[in-house]
């Protein structure tokens, strides 16, 4: 078989997992699931997140591609332990009609909450479960940095974060934030009680004491899902294929979009000082020995919720450099950085690079420590659990 016949294979190829996929995600975006408790019902419960982590056998067969998974699981199992009934369907299922008028609570996600808010009755508690920045604030920032991008390189590409607008906060009686004070200013316009929980992380990972610091100063991972340009790695790029004597080290799916790696072809395939890693799971030991060869996650975001990429970094010992939207706290073993521009990680990366051994040691465990105490599983189970109690009484 020649080159065009195998590249015309591969498209085919393509073109058929993508086309399987949506049609299994519509599929799945109109299911529906009654959970029932295993004890006395004390009510129902409208949940609009994700399906799929109902769809599994055991909590050890979710996903460990992202924290949501297991959080939608864990968010259901708190009420169903309570006594309370699920009604589950994806977030994104707008085709969805309640089944009832006397819902105890429905708690939702982004886009639902609007459309399902005038059909659970007057008396339920409607929750927003706020995983991302407010939509306005999102849609803008990305839109802003596609736009200096253009600037900068004299190419237009597109968005990849986009989420339809919505007024989910303007529909809910309160929302919970996982992310820092950054990310709940974007809804404290609302004037709506906002609920702080601890972020999850997807696995704990090995304390960075052994690490030898002389062996990792020089080296940087940018680690994240698609969305290249909303999460700040056109900037990095551009930064270390100026800093040779520093490397970087690219866990993305880079296969999804082509556009972005044309643009950065000549970082991303030709600056020896960039290593590409490709997607990585980062609840196995390559992700593990992954984290022993850096220093810092370097992740210059336009909007988040709060990066489930950077904190599962600073549960092996990262220290994070981050923008303010990262929704992320630093607390002094990190570094915030002032603006989101090239030369702005130019130094903040050269800082970290040229800091005392001892320095290093201590900020790394110290990001170990804040993780492990601020942004894990048991918190978030624990900071749900305490919330539900006083939205629905019982305790």
């Amino acid at each position: 078989m020649g080159p065009r016949a195998r590249r015309a294979r591969q498209l085919a190829r393509r073109f058929y997992d993508e086309q399987r996929g949506l049609i299994e995600h519509a599929l799945r975006s109109r299911r529906s699931m009654t959970i029932k408790p295993s004890g006395p019902r004390r009510g129902t419960v409208l949940f609009s997140y994700l399906l799929e982590p109902w769809e599994v056998a055991t909590w050890q067969a979710l996903p460990t591609s992202h924290t949501n998974f297991w959080e939608s699981r864990t968010i259901g199992d708190i009420l169903l332990k309570r006594g309370y009934a699920l009604e589950v369907i994806n977030f994104d299922n707008h085709a969805h009609i309640a089944k009832r008028a006397d819902y105890d609570l429905l708690l939702s996600l982004r886009t639902n909450l609007e459309k399902l808010a005038p059909q659970v009755g007057d008396d339920c508690v409607k929750v927003l479960h706020a995983d991302v920045a407010h939509v306005l604030f999102h849609n803008a920032a990305e839109a802003n940095r596609l736009l200096a991008l253009q600037q900068r390189r004299g190419v237009t590409l597109p968005p990849r974060r986009y989420s339809p607008p919505n007024l989910a906060i303007e529909h809910a009686d309160c929302a919970v934030v996982v992310g820092n004070e950054f990310a709940r200013s974007t809804y404290e316009y609302a004037g709506k009680p906002l609920h702080h929980v601890r972020k999850s992380s997807v696995a704990l990972h090995p304390h960075p004491g052994e690490r030898d610091v002389e062996d990792v100063r020089h080296t940087f991972l940018w680690l994240s899902s698609a969305g290249f340009v909303h999460k700040g790695l056109d900037l990095v790029l551009e930064a270390f294929a100026g800093l040779p004597d520093l490397k970087l080290l690219v866990a993305a799916p880079l296969h999804q979009e082509p556009d972005f790696v044309e643009v950065y072809d000549r970082e991303l395939h030709h600056i020896p000082n960039i290593e590409l890693i490709g997607w990585i799971d980062v609840a196995t030991p390559a992700f593990d020995r992954l984290l022993a060869r850096c220093v810092a996650v370097v992740y210059p975001s336009s909007s988040e919720g709060a990066s489930g990429a950077v904190v599962e970094c600073m549960h092996g010992g990262l220290l994070p450099i981050v923008t303010r939207e990262a929704a992320v706290n630093t607390d002094g073993f990190g570094t915030l950085l002032p603006a989101a521009g090239v030369a702005e990680v130019q130094e903040a990366v050269r800082a970290i690079a040229e800091a005392p051994a001892a320095e290093l040691r201590e900020r790394a465990e110290a990001t170990w420590e804040f993780a492990r105490r601020n942004q894990s599983r048991e918190g978030f189970r624990e900071d749900y659990d305490r919330l539900f109690g006083r939205l629905l009484g019982g305790d």
